[in-house]
């Protein structure tokens, strides 16, 4: 069984959320994360965009979205994209 890797769009619950202290509580319930990146939407509010290898099996990337759902301080988290490594 392969890997595929998964971007996800996190929405923070607000402006004044520390994105630093959400990229911590992102690595700690996803310890596996390769990537995360700040993206300033506008009006001082930015997402994070967060990739992550998980196994190629049925129920991986909807476990990994509910996963980052619970993160506190987190309003959303989406999938944007996902590709089968090779």
């Amino acid at each position: 069984m392969g890997k595929v890797a998964v971007i996800l769009k996190l929405m923070p619950e607000s402006t004044e959320t520390p994105m630093e202290t959400l990229k911590e509580a992102v690595k700690a319930a996803v310890p596996s994360v390769d990537d995360i990146q700040e993206e300033p939407i506008g009006f001082g509010l930015s997402s994070l965009k967060v990739a992550v290898l998980v196994e190629d099996e049925e129920g991986a990337t909807d476990a990994l979205e509910s996963k980052l759902n619970g993160v506190e301080g987190i309003a959303s988290a989406e999938i944007i994209d996902v590709n089968r490594m090779l």
